[in-house]
This record gives structure tokens, sequence and C-alpha cells, in this order.
């Protein structure tokens, strides 16, 4: 089935150059809440400060990734980033992931020391021709004790005084607990930075709905205050919950030739069952 035209008419009736509210991370639609505001100051600084290890966490859907994508966008060219989603495996197999995600070519069935001594060769070399390399672990609340351990080891390769590795892991809240479990005492010990990325309050919540209906060419007031407030009630303030009932909000409001959604309008998206993200709050709840 062609699902691109009835996108097309419903930005063409609302005025949109865009969908102001998909799912896919994007930094030109960054809102900076204060929570996003700090936590991408934190991400700063431990770079600046070079920092061995800065730690981000927040829920699902609370922006890390689009935060993460707006650094990347922002950092100098003197800087070699390695990005790593969702690794796991033994310590083995993270040598691989970082040398993989560093652009090195590797023999899969080296042995632990070889693909070690390779991944220093790479970092001293990049360090000899003015480069500092960053390893960005995205989801990292999969990682387990042991490779979160290997990674601190990572940070102990260095030139005279300068590190030549520094790590951002972006997870889940559990990545919190498990990093101030007692066998990673070390690994806490080298986290310069760390910031967790709470929910948006109700007020955040329709300054961020105004935002990206202006960023994608609407007035910004396509919602009711009535909407709006019980988006929040329904999203608890997690931005990719918010964008996914007022997706749903702008659809259901285009088939009934309404220019703003509403309560109303709210209420007939939860009705149909169309929201799927109302029953994981329920079991939240349970």
């Amino acid at each position: 089935m062609n699902t691109t035209a009835p996108v097309d008419i419903y930005n063409s009736f609302f005025g949109f150059h865009e969908r102001p509210f998909t799912l896919v991370p994007d930094p030109d639609f960054l809102f900076w809440s204060k929570s996003h505001r700090l936590a991408y100051t934190m991400l700063e600084y431990g770079i600046l400060t070079r920092s061995p290890i800065t730690v981000v966490t927040g829920e699902i859907g609370a922006g890390k990734t689009t935060l993460l994508q707006h650094l990347l966008k922002t950092l100098p060219d003197d800087v070699l980033i390695g990005l790593i989603s969702n690794a796991q495996g033994d310590r083995g197999e993270l040598l691989q992931w970082v040398l993989h995600a560093v652009g090195q070519k590797f023999d899969p069935h080296a042995s632990y020391v070889q693909l070690f001594q390779q991944l220093q060769d790479f970092l001293l070399e990049s360090y000899a021709n003015g480069h500092r390399v960053i390893l960005i672990i995205d989801e990292a609340q999969n990682l387990n004790v042991n490779t979160l351990e290997e990674l601190r080891m990572l940070t102990n390769i260095n030139s005279n005084k300068d590190e030549l590795v520094q790590l951002v892991l972006v997870g889940q809240p559990e990545l919190r607990s498990l990093i101030m479990r007692p066998e990673l005492k070390q690994f806490v010990q080298r986290v310069g930075s760390s910031f967790h990325l709470s929910a948006m309050s109700e007020e955040n919540v329709g300054a961020y709905i105004a935002h990206r209906l202006r960023v994608a060419g609407g007035s910004g007031q396509e919602f009711s205050p009535n909407a709006i407030h019980r988006i929040y009630e329904l999203s608890r303030g997690i931005p990719r919950l918010v964008n996914q009932i007022c997706d749903l909000g702008l659809v259901y409001a285009f088939s009934a030739e309404e220019h703003v959604v509403t309560e109303e309008t709210i209420e007939c998206v939860l009705n149909d069952g169309v929201f799927f993200g109302a029953s994981s709050l329920e079991g939240d709840q349970a």
C-alpha cells in the first residue's frame, strides 16, 4: 500500500513542509528543555575536559540519541568518532566492535592480544597525527560487568600524560544501576561527567509540541491547551510518546477536516486503540 499520498495531504492540510512528529531522531527538531540542555552541557563538558568516561542515561524515547546526533554535528575535525550501537558479547567481541567502529579492518580469528595491540597501535597513530578518538556506546545498558570493565581498561592506554581514547556511554536507567555494582568501583572512579535525562514537565510538553509544529512550518497552535494536557498525561513527558500521540492526533484531525487537534480528537485516538504507547504505560503502572 502506498502511504506517501496521505502524508502529503496531511502536510498540505496543515501547511507543513514536513511531518512535525516522526519517530526518527532528528537534530533539526531538537527542543532544548532544561533537562536536555543540562544533559548536552555535561556531554560537552566531558569531551572538552577529556573526561575518561562520560555517562548519560534516560528513559526510552527521552531524546538521548537526538542529543548524540547533535553533538556529532558540532565536534571539530580533529576528533575521530567511533559509534557503537547495541554492542553485546564477551571482551574479544567488544574489541571487534570497537575496531569496526573506528574503521579498522581486522582478522576475526585473531587472538584477544592481537586485537588489543591493533587498537593500541591505531590510537597511538591517531594521537601522533593530532587526532583524538572518542568512542560512543549507545544502548550501553546491554553491556555486562566484564565488558564495562574491559572498556575501562581502554582508558588506560595513554601517551605520556594524555589518554588516547574517551568513552561516552548512553543508555537506559538500568545502566546507572549496573555501573554502581561493587565490581565496577574502578569504572565509577573513571567517570568524570554524568547526567540522567528526565521526562518533560507539562509546561515543557506544550513548548515542545509548539516548537516542532513551527519547525515543520506550522503556527504552533494546531493543538488546543486541553489536548496538550491530555497528551502530557498519556506520555508522562517522554518525547517519543508525545510524538506518537501528536502524529496520530494530526491524522485524526485531518480525517475530520479540523485544523485544531482537541482533547476529543485525542480521546478518539485512544478509543480506537491505535496508540500502542497507552498499553505500555498501563503495564508500568501495574
